[in-house]
């Protein structure tokens, strides 16, 4: 069985899909991107700006999922450029503590509405 999560916290969903879905005791947390939701315009700035945007919008998804950053047990990084990842990670830091989620991190050729970074994660649902 699964459950659709929805949250005004975070931005809408620019394509058919769910900002996150809940299967059984996980929340699968789709890309976000650094999107205001109060604007729904991409936060321009460096990559730590990016970055802090795009966690701000993955915790609040998790909330509106019964989950938290403590819950996260996977996440995968897409960045336009891997020169980013020293000032990325710096910043992903500040969200998760030990024990720290898995993780993949990719560059990629281009991310929506060409934004630095774009994070997906899958959490525990307390």
């Amino acid at each position: 069985m699964k459950k659709q999560v929805h949250t005004d916290k975070a931005p809408k969903a620019i394509g058919p899909y769910s900002q996150a879905v809940i299967a059984d005791d996980l929340v699968f947390c789709s890309g976000q991107i650094p999107i205001d939701p109060a604007t729904g315009n991409v936060l321009e700035g460096t990559i730590e700006d990016q970055a802090r945007q795009v966690l701000k919008n993955l915790g609040a998804v998790l909330e509106a999922a019964s989950s938290s950053y403590d819950g996260v047990v996977k996440t995968t990084v897409f960045l336009r450029d891997m020169d980013d990842f020293a000032r990325m990670n710096a910043v992903y830091g500040e969200f998760f503590k030990t024990p720290y989620p898995a993780r993949a991190a990719v560059q990629v050729a281009r991310l929506p509405r060409d934004v630095k970074i774009e994070i997906e994660a899958i959490a525990l649902v307390k």
